[in-house]
Order: structure tokens, then sequence, then C-alpha cells
């Protein structure tokens, strides 16, 4: 019998999938066909530990990623009932084929309605100036509840308390495998200064 050094466990052949079920995986998370199909082979066929080692992989992979150009994408509005008031969020990828994908223009949409709703001041938390942060800070009376309060990306998501924008922002990045970004945003509101 031969000892495997450092105690592995040994390496059990990969399950046989179907091109059916990692057409069926890559629709549910957007990753690409060699992954799903390793994922699937590595999980023995279960799907769900197989969007979760996509996942975890994913999001591996958008930190490396994070410094890359994203020039495609699209600028999406949304329109609260009255009229009265409306965001337009910019978000990029990197390629035109993300941007193109249902999951990204729901993101998308789903942005420029938290925007609406809570009125973020800055994208990131590096776009608040000190003076502002302070000044937050103090109407707020704690630097966690201004950061939720002004920082669109440290906001809770409206539709789920549990996670932040920034939170859908990175989950998109590590399903497609493209740097995922919020560009810039713009809400007007009836009858407040411009």
């Amino acid at each position: 019998m031969t000892q495997l050094g450092g105690g592995q466990a040994p390496r059990r052949p990969p399950t046989s999938v179907s091109s059916t079920d990692v057409q069926r995986l890559r629709s549910e998370t957007g990753a690409g066909v060699m992954d799903c199909k390793r994922a699937l082979e590595e999980t023995g066929g279960d799907f769900e530990k197989a969007r979760e080692v996509l996942r975890q992989k994913g999001l591996a992979a958008a930190a490396k990623r994070a410094g890359r150009e994203a020039l495609q994408g699209v600028v999406e509005s949304y329109i609260h009932s009255g009229g009265r008031i409306g965001a337009l969020v910019e978000l990029s990828s990197e390629t035109d084929f993300v941007a193109a994908t249902a999951e990204f223009r729901e993101l998308a949409k789903n942005i420029a309605m938290q925007i609406a709703a809570m009125s973020p001041i800055v994208v990131s938390e590096d776009e608040l100036a000190p003076e502002a942060r302070t000044e937050l800070v103090k109407e707020h009376g704690d630097e966690k509840k201004a950061l939720e309060a002004a920082v669109l990306l440290k906001q809770p998501y409206i539709r789920d308390q549990s996670k932040t924008v920034g939170d859908l922002v990175t989950a998109i990045a590590a399903s497609t495998g493209e740097n995922v970004r919020v560009r810039r945003f713009a809400r007007f509101q009836l009858g407040t200064p411009a």
C-alpha cells in the first residue's frame, strides 16, 4: 500500500457530469463552461456545492481583477412612482457580454432604486472628504452609521438588509469573473436645489 505524503487523502476520480448539467450551472451562475464542469466534477454533481465552489473561486479572482479597466456597462435609471424622485447609475464591466446579461442589468436597476430610496452622497468611502466625514459622524453619532448613510457601497441593501450594495457588486464580479464597479450616480428630487 502506497503512503501519501503530508497526511493527504487519496484523490477520488472526478464525477462524470452531463453537458446539460454544465449548461444549467452556467446559466445559473454566469461562470465559464470549463469552470462549471470542474466545479460539478469536484463536488460529485452537487449543484449547491458547485455554486459555492464557483463563488469562492470567483471572489478570489475578482480581487485579482479589481485593478483592470471596466469600460463597458450600462447607465440605468429608476423613477419612483409619482415621478418626484429619480436616479441614474453607471455600472461598469470589462466586456459588453457581461453588461448585456440579465443579472448585470437587474443589479444596475436595483442600485438605481437604492440610490433613489437611500440618497447616498458618494459611491465609495475614499470619495468622502475628511470634513464631510467628520460632519456625518457628528450628525449620526457613530462612524458606521454615518458611512452607511453616505456611502452607496456601505449601505445595507434595501431588499435584503443582511447584504450591502458592495456585497452585491462583489457577488456579480465573482460570478462573471470580471471587474464590476459602480462608477458614478446622480439622484434627482423634485423641488431640491441642484
